[in-house]
């Protein structure tokens, strides 16, 4: 039932998942153990894979968990487990957005991908970009207390060592940059001078994100166009140009340019924020993108779950009881 609270309309809320890094071992089990569509989930997609989703997720290692092929599919998993358990408590979207990977759980919560050629997809998305760089020579870089413009003037400045290139617009004064590992050390050094409260690499197996990830583009769109995709039943708020998107002759194009575009996820929630949302959930392991809405859009609420209990203390902010 629903409480005497005022209970925001579903137009207001926007569901949001998170990208990789978001793992951890032991991410989903409360869902999978007390959520009966939750492990049904986590059987479709070990099937899928054919791989133990659940023993990598719950039981790891951390070694074989951190794998972009096995991180991305595990943290969908665990990101449509949460979704399916918002379900139960009768909360439908009026939007939807992602981070990076969290794009295609987005893309399942909104009906255009059926979860098992999505969970496959995003295994291959991964391997794709993992196998464009040999290992070491790319990487990724966060930089604080910087802007943008200054970000990006520090990676043309770095282009005699490679290419660099802003990876990710997180939020205000959080960029990410992505390139080949020399270029990526210059521009470290480059911001620091610029004035950069921070500037450390990123512990990720390939430069995201940047030109380099040309060749991944190319072979996930063979990927995209075997497999059917659907008008989504709520809008999803695209990365790449932060656009909503309403049918499926726009997502395997907005897919495609992603690997190689920034995150501009700032503008993403912006957008949100436009169209009238006041309630953000971020569904699945960690609570980065909680954190970052909250700097972006202090007025308004932004909540997470990545478990039943947090799940719960959401399902009571916004005014709904069992």
């Amino acid at each position: 039932m629903v409480s005497t609270r005022t209970v925001p309309v579903m137009n207001a809320i926007a569901c949001v998942f998170p990208g990789q890094g978001s793992q951890r071992v032991g991410m989903g089990q409360d869902f999978w153990m007390q959520v009966a569509e939750a492990r049904l989930l986590f059987e479709k997609g070990s099937e899928a894979l054919g791989i133990d989703l659940a023993d990598l997720c719950f039981h790891g290692p951390d070694e074989q968990l951190t794998l972009t092929t096995n991180a991305q599919p595990a943290i969908m998993a665990v990101s449509m487990a949460a979704f399916a358990a918002l379900q139960r408590e009768g909360i439908t979207p009026g939007y939807v957005a992602g981070h990076s990977l969290g794009e295609y759980s987005a893309l399942v919560a909104a009906g255009s991908l059926a979860f098992e050629d999505a969970i496959r997809v995003v295994r291959k998305r991964g391997q794709f970009m993992q196998e464009v760089v040999a290992p070491g020579a790319g990487g990724m870089a966060a930089v604080l207390g910087l802007d943008t413009r200054s970000v990006a003037a520090a990676c043309e400045e770095a282009a005699p060592h490679g290419i660099v290139e802003v990876a990710n617009l997180n939020g205000p004064g959080q960029v990410v940059i992505a390139g080949q590992s020399e270029a990526v050390e210059c521009a470290i050094e480059l911001v620091k001078q610029r004035g950069a409260k921070r500037a450390m690499r990123l512990q990720v197996s390939a430069p995201f994100h940047c030109s380099l990830m040309r060749p991944a583009a190319e072979r996930l769109a063979a990927e995209l166009r075997a497999i059917p995709i659907a008008d989504p039943s709520v809008p999803l708020v695209n990365n790449a140009d932060a656009e909503l998107l309403t049918s499926r002759d726009q997502i395997a194009d907005s897919l495609i340019r992603q690997v190689t575009s920034p995150v501009r996820w700032e503008d993403v929630v912006r957008r949100l924020v436009k169209e009238g949302v006041t309630l953000f959930l971020e569904l699945g392991p960690g609570k980065v993108l909680t954190g970052l809405i909250k700097r972006i859009a202090p007025d308004a609420t932004a909540l997470h779950a990545e478990d039943l209990g947090s799940l719960r203390f959401a399902m009571d902010q916004i005014g709904v009881t069992r």
